[in-house]
């Protein structure tokens, strides 16, 4: 009741162009396009493109917090999960959560899963306070230590990390390092965009 009446307060529109409908539309970002990949030191990242434009537009409307934007940006990750999956979403820190109300990465890992018959299992903690957002590459390459693996439930378990946006990959390769101690086998990343890296 509560989703319904926020999508009639706020309707869903393209995060690019504000076309009604939904959050990210067909003509802003084609589901048919190719898909960018990027090898980092020990994952191999796939994302739906280039982190600018329509999808540079939609990561900043996923992390104010735009729900249907997570519900959209999930069903295109889909096209490139297999039901034998098992996602892992990169989680941000408890303040964002709790001022958005969700958080937008375990939402549209969520909705892959769900349309691709694959399992998600939201087992990372954030434990760091500062996100990655708005640092230098440096900074960003220097953080480290800022995730937990809490549990017991990927040990063994071959997984795929699901975060919004890869820029140096420092967050990917964290959480991946973290996953391993774990016990968890972690060879890939599904993103929404890669960045170029020098920012």
């Amino acid at each position: 009741m509560h989703h319904r009446l926020i999508d009639f307060l706020f309707p869903k529109q393209c995060a690019a162009c504000r076309t009604p409908g939904s959050g990210l539309c067909e003509r802003c970002a084609p589901s048919a396009a190719a898909l960018v990949e990027r090898r980092l030191p020990t994952l191999d990242v796939v994302a739906l493109g280039e982190y600018s434009g329509a999808y540079r537009s939609a990561v900043y409307a996923l992390k104010d917090g735009r729900r249907d934007v997570a519900e959209a940006l999930g069903s295109r990750l889909a096209s490139m999960v297999r039901a034998d999956d098992i996602l892992v979403p990169v989680p941000t820190t408890a303040s964002r959560k709790r001022m958005r109300g969700f958080d937008g990465v375990d939402l549209m890992s969520c909705v892959a899963g769900i349309d691709a018959g694959a399992v998600t299992l939201a087992v990372l903690k954030c434990v760091g306070k500062e996100t990655q957002r708005g640092r230098s590459r440096v900074e960003r390459l220097a953080a480290h230590g800022r995730f937990l693996c809490p549990s017991d439930l990927v040990d063994g378990c071959t997984v795929t990390l699901v975060d919004d946006v890869c820029t140096t990959g420092a967050t990917l390769e964290d959480c991946a390092a973290v996953l391993r101690a774990a016990g968890a086998r972690v060879t890939k990343a599904f993103v929404v965009a890669i960045a170029n890296g020098k920012a």
